[in-house]
């Protein structure tokens, strides 16, 4: 593994209060459009505190994952993503590559489990979630679902507010963002601690950009997620708030606005630690029908898009084929 650079000194990532947004309060929707706007158009990291997830429904889930990821591996095993043909489940360290920028790095020193809304197998990534007996890891089920709606929930509210800051109808990202047929994909990780023998660093998530359209990752207190600064190209640490959702845009909307809110590239670096580090990831990639092109208004008048329109199941599937490709992964493609 190549070395992994020391991040520079933290830069300041935008924390919004969306308290006065949710309340539908006109001012301060306004204020926190443009807020959002600023920094989308900017860093494309934000942190959102005053949501509408309790602090009782983020704690019951974080103590869930942490027991199931405490379960022996061959526990863990049995619900494999491999044993799941729409890719739901437990995966194992080492099983995915999201590292974009150094072809040499090793797969990502994270394990997770995935779930998404449940569904009868069909499309890509359709179909049920796979669950541990309730007898050996004790509501865990109900947990995870309640945290998954709850999110949900506050991710269509962004994504209102995403239409807002770009001068579109409140509702604009509804049919995206709100379809009962979409692929939210609510996905927790467990990063092990670096062993004080390692050779530095290790890369808990390689250099990436996120695939869809806007994430919502919840993380502990134990640090490692950083940001590459654009201006500068250096990495830059993201300070845990407690409680707050880090917000991101991803690719999809890159391409939706036409480069007006572009994704950034993130990753996570696990320093020399006695600490397991627990995370949630949310992302809202809509629906797999979907065609993204670019938006209203984020096409200056006489150009061209910069984008070709892009069907969302095209750019999901070659992006779930590459990274976990990378792993050594295989994933199926579905008609």
């Amino acid at each position: 593994m190549g070395s992994i650079e020391q991040p520079e000194p933290t830069v300041k990532i935008p924390i919004i209060d969306v308290s006065g947004y949710l309340a539908g309060d006109p001012k301060a929707t306004a204020a926190c459009a443009a807020e959002l706007r600023e920094a989308c158009e900017n860093q494309g990291f934000l942190q959102v505190i005053g949501h509408s997830v309790s602090e009782a429904t983020q704690k019951k889930f974080l103590d869930a994952i942490s027991r199931f990821f405490a379960l022996p591996t061959e526990e863990k095993e049995k619900l494999s993503q491999s044993n799941s043909p729409c890719y739901r489940g437990y995966e194992k360290i080492g099983g995915q590559k999201l590292d974009e920028l150094d072809t040499n790095a090793t797969t990502d020193q994270k394990e997770g489990f995935s779930i998404r809304p449940e569904r009868p197998l069909g499309k890509f990534l359709a179909g049920p979630n796979q669950w541990p007996e309730e007898s050996v890891v004790p509501g865990f089920k109900e947990a995870y679902m309640e945290y998954f709606w709850a999110v949900h929930s506050l991710s269509k509210a962004m994504f209102q507010l995403m239409a807002l800051s770009l001068g579109l109808d409140r509702t604009y990202f509804d049919a995206f963002a709100a379809d009962p047929d979409g692929i939210c994909l609510c996905r927790a990780h467990h990063y092990p601690p670096t062993p004080p023998d390692a050779a530095g660093r290790t890369r808990g998530v390689g250099a990436h950009t996120d695939f869809g359209a806007l994430t919502l990752l919840l993380q502990d207190t134990v640090g490692g997620l950083e940001v590459l600064h654009k201006r500068t190209g250096t990495w830059h640490s993201v300070l845990p708030v407690e409680g707050a959702y880090v917000c991101n845009i991803g690719d999809l909307m890159q391409r939706w606005t036409n480069n007006r809110y572009r994704s950034t590239m993130h990753r996570v670096i696990s320093p020399l630690s006695h600490t397991d580090r627990y995370s949630c990831a949310f992302f809202n990639d809509g629906a797999l029908d979907m065609m993204i092109e670019a938006l209203p208004g984020c096409v200056p008048e006489g150009e061209k898009p910069a984008y070709e329109p892009l069907k969302v199941e095209k750019h999901i599937v070659e992006r779930y084929v590459q990274s976990y490709g990378a792993g050594g992964t295989y994933i199926e493609q579905r008609a």
